[in-house]
């Protein structure tokens, strides 16, 4: 149990039976009237953001949130199996769960799982993942200096926008949030 004065971003807290993460909080104190607390939270379960305000000092309750390094191994049917290092336990994540970044999972990848009393809440992973393509279409000549684009799948069976001068075969730096190009890998 905490109060609205000791919220901080990234806290977890427990509403209407339901977790919340603070996203943004801000302690205001007007004029006239008691002081307020106005937050920004999303839910993690349906990733639903929305504004909230509480009186200021007012009681909320918090869960603890385990956040653990772990290796993801393998596809099992429609989970996604983690393993922690530390423990060398493994934990079966549902792929709704590990939502669009299933796009850019390779074997052996370290990522991040939130665990709340034993269930998985989500799986952070890392912003850039280096990937090779898969298949592209070939560029012609003249095409470097141009601003186009053209589809390319990735090892991991992802579909992302590259320039036209990439060509099969090459590693890619790619953003996990949104699947952008970011260059080539080294």
């Amino acid at each position: 149990m905490a109060t609205t004065n000791d919220l901080k971003n990234g806290m977890v807290l427990v509403l209407d039976g339901q977790l919340w993460t603070v996203n943004e909080f801000q302690h205001v104190k007007p004029g006239k009237g008691g002081a307020f607390v106005r937050t920004t939270l999303k839910n993690v379960m349906s990733g639903k953001t929305v504004d909230k305000t509480f009186n200021a000092g007012t009681k909320v309750d918090t869960a603890t949130v385990d956040k653990r390094n772990m290796t993801y191994l393998y596809k099992d049917g429609a989970e996604f199996v983690f393993m922690d290092g530390d423990t060398y336990d493994q934990i079966h994540v549902a792929a709704e769960i590990v939502g669009d970044g299933a796009d850019y999972l390779l074997e052996n990848t370290e990522v991040t799982v939130a665990v709340h009393e034993g269930t998985p809440l989500y799986v952070e992973l890392p912003v850039t993942m280096e990937l090779v393509v898969e298949h592209t279409d070939p560029g012609l000549q003249g095409d470097r200096s141009t601003g186009g684009t053209k589809p390319a799948t990735l090892e991991t069976g992802a579909q992302i926008q590259v320039p036209l001068f990439i060509s099969t075969g090459e590693k890619l730096k790619v953003d996990t949030r949104d699947g952008r190009y970011l260059g080539r890998a080294n």
